[in-house]
């Protein structure tokens, strides 16, 4: 039977990196993020290189769009075998000083929230059966605190703390959940940070079945970043940046 993938936050770097690594593998793709334009752009993409995908337009920060979304992704392409999720940040990005309760709550409904609400839609099928993968991307900040990533940093702590305790609970029910932590610019042609590299990466976490985090990036060189800062300014390299559909992750 062919399995499916489903992408929660696809975009054109990190998103179809892993698409295409699933797709080359014979997974059918579901990708759901907000345009529809940009989605159908990209399940063309998918097409083209015989990967059959579908778009499910979504705010994921919406939680019962997201949950109609991946109903609607089940229900055209059959049970939900990997959830990858990893929306790009939104809103404004703040310093430790500067961080409000409207800043936190803008990240935390993106990346904790809304993870939350995709692994709880299609986590009951895949106990049910014993069987399935639940990749939560994270970002540097999410390990080494960094003063100017101070509210993406709090949700993506949270969100990472969560994933382990996912692998944890879920093992014994033939269940994986892990986290991808990328301390690294996306770039394509650069070597480990390009698009497909990173996608090969999720596909042989998907397949080793085992471990509870993968790290692609040096985390030594952002921790080191940090400390040249002084924890106080923004660093010189996109390591921090976060355009538009994950070009790099915070």
């Amino acid at each position: 039977m062919v399995k499916t993938l489903v992408v929660v936050g696809a975009g054109p770097g990190l998103g179809m990196g892993v698409a295409r690594a699933f797709g080359r593998q014979g997974f059918q793709v579901g990708l759901i993020a907000r345009t529809k334009e940009k989605l159908d752009a990209l399940v063309g993409e998918l097409a083209e290189l015989g990967v059959t995908a579908a778009a499910f337009p979504a705010d994921i920060r919406d939680r019962d769009a997201l949950t109609s979304a991946l109903t609607a992704a089940r229900d055209r392409l059959g049970p939900i075998d990997v959830l990858e999720y990893s929306p790009s940040p939104t809103g404004p990005i703040t310093h430790a000083t500067q961080t409000t309760v409207d800043s936190v709550t803008a990240q935390w409904e993106l990346h904790v929230l809304g993870a939350v609400t995709a692994v709880g839609q299609v986590l009951p099928e895949m106990l049910a059966r014993g069987d399935g993968t639940l990749l939560l991307t994270t970002g540097v900040s999410s390990t080494v605190p960094a003063p100017f990533l101070a509210n993406v940093g709090m949700a993506m702590a949270g969100l990472r703390n969560w994933a382990h305790t996912l692998h944890a609970e879920l093992k014994p029910h033939g269940i994986h959940a892990g986290t991808v932590t990328i301390a690294s610019g996306i770039t394509p042609g650069g070597g480990e940070a390009d698009p497909d590299a990173i996608g090969a990466r999720y596909y042989s976490m998907y397949q080793q079945r085992s471990p509870a985090e993968e790290v692609i990036g040096d985390l030594d060189a952002f921790r080191s970043l940090v400390s040249r800062t002084g924890g106080s300014g923004a660093p010189a390299t996109p390591i921090s940046a976060e355009p538009p559909q994950r070009t790099s992750s915070p």
